[in-house]
């Protein structure tokens, strides 16, 4: 789980497993597997940082890969 905060200031825990994909539109929009678009305030990178984080705490191997 990463912590990610709307845009109205309210932060919450979000299932990493759940992410399909994450672009910046300019705002960070990350969409989910079942479809679910959440505009977090957050950059690109920083959800990504944190998904590693995440991932290095529970030993759970990243594939996660930054694209340029």
């Amino acid at each position: 789980m990463i912590k990610v905060t709307r845009f109205q200031g309210k932060q919450y825990y979000l299932n990493s497993e759940l992410i399909m994909s994450i672009e910046e539109t300019p705002d960070t929009v990350i969409t989910l597997i079942n479809g679910v678009k959440i505009v977090v305030k957050e950059d690109m990178d920083e959800v990504v940082e944190r998904i590693k984080n995440f991932r290095k705490e529970i030993n759970y191997p990243s594939t996660i890969t930054k694209m340029d």
